[in-house]
This record gives structure tokens, C-alpha cells and sequence, in this order.
């Protein structure tokens, strides 16, 4: 059995941000040498996701497919964009005062509502290596989704990739 792990970095913007990371992951599966297995692909960041879509070809004016667009305007109705201390429970004192002895500003922990998004939409994504290539259906692309919006940073997507 074989075990490879590969990552890449992404940068994110102060609005949910999409990045195909679905030739990564092919790459990923190629340079393992795992002919059948599975590919994982995970977000160490709490206040991002990993999914599945379709490819839409529309995209909006800030560049995001129209299709992933719909999906954070579903997220604002479920989780609405944190704009302002109290919005949420979340931070509190404790965490503000915690992360100022990390340098970090009190308006970058207004992020609950990525949090609660990565929650519900999940870190990770399992997807089957058949004869050397991944199982994504014809349409389908892997996203690594941020929902941070309180600052840009770069990200890490990790893929392990398990197989013979």
C-alpha cells in the first residue's frame, strides 16, 4: 500500500473565495503512482471547506462561478455574514484578549459565520482512484472554499493520496 501527501498553497481574498484545485489533486494522484485507492482532499483551516460541484461557466463580476455564488447566498441566509461584535456569541473577551497576544487584530475574529459555514459544509472530501484516475463524474471539480472575509491570507489544501 502506498501513502502520499502533497499540498499547495492558495491565496484567499477578504470575500468567500473558490479555487479549482481539481488539476492539483490529478497531479497529486499521478506522482503517487496509486493506481486504485482514494484521494483526500482537507482543509487544515477552520473557517474553510472542500467540495464537490459542477464546473458552471458563468461567473460574476469578483470572478466566482455563478453556481458557487448561489451557494454563499444560501450560506447568508442560513449563516449571515458577521459585521460587527455581538452579532454572535462568538468571540468573546477571552478570545479577543488571546488573540491580541498573537498580534492580531480584534476586527480578524469576527469570522463566526466562516466557521459555522465550514462546519456545516465539511473540511474534506474522500474521492475514489479507479485505474489511476479520480472518480469525479463528468462534470465535477474540487473547490477549496474560503469564507474567511475579515482578511486575505494564503491557504493550505492538503491531499493524501491512499492506494496500490
Amino acid at each position: 500500500m502506498t501513502i502520499y501527501h502533497h499540498t499547495c498553497k492558495i491565496q484567499s481574498d477578504r470575500l468567500p473565495t473558490f479555487h479549482d484545485v481539481t488539476e492539483e489533486a490529478i497531479r497529486a494522484v499521478q506522482a503517487s503512482g496509486v493506481k486504485n485507492g482514494i484521494c483526500v482532499v482537507y482543509s487544515q483551516h477552520t473557517t474553510c471547506s472542500v467540495l464537490i460541484q459542477e464546473d458552471a461557466d458563468d461567473v460574476n463580476y469578483w470572478g466566482t462561478k455563478l453556481l458557487l455564488q448561489d451557494l454563499v447566498n444560501a450560506l447568508e441566509k442560513i449563516v449571515p455574514t458577521c459585521h460587527t461584535e455581538g452579532q454572535y456569541l462568538h468571540p468573546g473577551p477571552k478570545h479577543i484578549e488571546m488573540a491580541a497576544r498573537r498580534n492580531e487584530l480584534p476586527s480578524w475574529s469576527l469570522n463566526t459565520d466562516a466557521h459555522l459555514r465550514s462546519v456545516l459544509l465539511g473540511r474534506s472530501e474522500s474521492i475514489p482512484i479507479v485505474d489511476g484516475k479520480l472518480e469525479l463524474g463528468e462534470f465535477g471539480r474540487i473547490y477549496f472554499a474560503d469564507f474567511d472575509q475579515v482578511r486575505a491570507r494564503e491557504r493550505t489544501v492538503r491531499f493524501q493520496i491512499i492506494g496500490e
